[in-house]
């Protein structure tokens, strides 16, 4: 009969450190996800200073990647940009100077460029210039820019792109 209470003893004993250590968890969980709460508002209130700030200057710091009209980088009509482009020979796309910008910089979304409009490019290498935006990109990127280039450009990438509207000059 004593063997029989040491069991239950010690089951009722393991039972309430398994209820102690799931509350435990419980609690840190919640103030893990109200950290995280704060941190990502935070974070949001940051990237939108940081668009104040470049919007007084009207100079937007990128980062700069490139694109080809392929299916794979684009969409199931990769010769067709979003305002409705028809690119006619893929393998003079680079000739076009046309860029995709992330939604955060295009007007329809809250930014400063729509398209069609002509933008210059600083601290893009042989990329820097005057770029016509025709394309937007994926909605997983934010203050990004990507150059269509032909098939066979082999992949490029710039830190701290400045790009501006032409009409400020």
């Amino acid at each position: 009969m004593t063997s029989s209470i040491n069991t239950a003893l010690a089951f009722s004993i393991s039972c309430c450190g398994y209820v102690a250590l799931a509350y435990q968890a419980t609690t840190h969980m919640k103030d893990y996800e109200s950290r995280i709460d704060i941190l990502v508002e935070i974070n949001s209130q940051l990237r939108q200073e940081i668009v104040q700030l470049n919007s007084i200057n009207n100079k937007y710091r990128v980062t700069a990647t490139m694109y080809h009209p392929v299916s794979y980088q684009t969409d199931s009509t990769p010769t067709i940009t979003a305002d409705g482009t028809q690119i006619v020979d893929v393998y003079k796309a680079h000739e076009l100077r046309y860029v995709a910008l992330s939604r955060d910089l295009l007007k329809r979304w809250g930014g400063p460029f729509d398209y069609e409009d002509y933008i210059i490019v600083e601290n893009a290498g042989n990329h820097s210039g005057v770029w016509q935006v025709r394309d937007t990109m994926n909605k997983r990127w934010t203050n990004r820019i990507d150059f269509l280039m032909s098939p066979g450009d082999k992949p490029f990438k710039y830190e701290e792109v400045v790009i501006r509207s032409q009409q400020q000059l």
